[in-house]
């Protein structure tokens, strides 16, 4: 009965847990919703991350693997943050940025990663022939979506009301009203006091 009991009171905690969040502080969880697994592509950037990493860890540790292991680490571990920082964009060419950001070093990428293999840097080179499939599914993904994206906002259309009225302003996604405020605004200008040092 006292288990029963706690179970009920964890299932109460846990529902006003979730009223008290916001819904972009809620896990979200694709299971059982299908039979297949929506297409993350946040998870996917998080997975493709930790498998360039652990392959820096397997380089040989030579001058030249340490050199190009570190730069597999700033490009390949790049378009996770960056695609996270396109999804918190502030305009859409702030959007189209990120994302080509993201594709830069995916390509640089895909280029270290060949050149692991032709070197051989790694114990079995054969291994990064995934990663390279990965890496280039990636590319193909995120040049779609530039292309996309700059497609999109040239064919976007500025609305017309904001087109004849001087004090709106718009910028895309958004028509910012920037009137002054009604009736005369009165400015005092104070005079300035100027501090002079002796030249010497």
């Amino acid at each position: 009965m006292k288990e029963k009991k706690d179970a009920g009171e964890k299932q109460g905690a846990l529902r006003a847990a979730q009223r008290s969040t916001f819904n972009f502080q809620r896990p979200t969880s694709n299971e059982g919703t299908n039979s297949e697994r929506a297409y993350d592509l946040e998870e996917r950037l998080l997975e493709y991350a930790s498998r360039i990493i652990r392959l820096v860890d397997s380089l040989h540790t030579t001058r030249a693997a340490n050199h190009v292991g570190g730069q597999l680490l700033r490009s390949g571990t790049s378009p996770l943050p960056n695609h996270g920082e396109a999804k918190a964009a502030e305009s859409r060419e702030d959007f189209i940025h990120k994302l080509k950001i993201c594709l830069k070093e995916l390509r640089e990428l895909r280029r270290w990663l060949r050149l692991i293999k032709r070197v051989p840097l790694i114990a079995k080179p054969d291994k990064l022939d995934d990663l390279l499939n990965e890496t280039e599914e990636l590319v193909r993904i995120f040049d779609r979506s530039v292309r996309t994206a700059k497609t999109n906002s040239t064919t976007s259309s500025v609305r017309e009301d904001a087109a004849s009225d001087p004090w709106t302003l718009d910028v895309g996604r958004w028509t910012l009203n920037v009137e002054p405020p009604a009736g005369s605004v009165a400015y005092k200008s104070t005079p300035r006091k100027v501090r002079r040092t002796p030249r010497r």
